[in-house]
């Protein structure tokens, strides 16, 4: 069944077994899409919550799906790694405003292998891989040049080779147990089917707009 199809009707038995491809198709429609129309296709907004239960909301990147889950890499000093670390639990939004289509992803969050996070890293621009270990992710910048004078050092300690990873950079997958997919509708009457984790497959069901 194609993204397209699994997009329209309202009875469950329309509903694609697997969400996770589900998505993969919808992903490369928005991809496939003009970068003037969609700059950036793979943004997600990532949902954490602090210690103190106030939820925290940001814009990221997501760098790989597969059967397994949604992945994106970070600084594990900044706020969202400190957050995901005590409370391994994250939600993610796509809105892609060109498809008039949505998708949310909700579930438990786990580190990838060294191994995912080194060859990812390595496949960064250099410039991506120096600011790795020159950004102190989330702290307050002291003095006024701090961040420069950081680079620079850096630029020092890896001229002529590459650079590693930073023993405090590295990625995060949300494992999805709850999936939901949106279409626009006429007169706000919009299609939402959701997906839940049931065993090693997934309940679905209509819910209305």
């Amino acid at each position: 069944m194609t993204a397209d199809s699994s997009a329209s009707g309202s009875s469950a038995s329309t509903l694609a077994g697997d969400p996770i491809e589900r998505f993969r198709e919808v992903l490369a429609r928005a991809i496939a899409l003009d970068r003037a129309i969609l700059p950036e296709p793979t943004a997600m907004a990532l949902a954490t919550v602090r210690g103190d239960g106030q939820p925290s909301v940001r814009i990221v990147l997501l760098k790989n799906v597969d059967e397994r889950g949604f992945v994106f890499y970070t600084n594990l000093e900044g706020s969202k790694g400190r957050e995901l670390r005590a409370h391994p639990l994250a939600a993610l939004c796509f809105h892609w405003q060109a498809l008039e289509e949505q998708v949310r992803v909700e579930g438990p969050v786990e580190q990838v292998t060294d191994a995912e996070a080194d060859a990812y890293f390595a496949s960064r621009p250099r410039g991506s891989q120096l600011g790795a270990w020159a950004s102190r992710q989330s702290q307050p910048i002291a003095v006024e040049g701090e961040l420069e004078r950081r680079l620079a050092e850096v630029e020092q300690r890896f001229a002529g080779v590459p650079v590693t990873r930073p023993p405090f950079w590295t990625g995060f997958r949300v494992v999805p147990a709850r999936m939901e997919f949106w279409k626009n509708q006429p007169s706000r009457l919009h299609i939402r089917h959701l997906y839940e984790r049931d065993g090693d497959g997934w309940r679905t069901s209509v819910l209305y707009p």
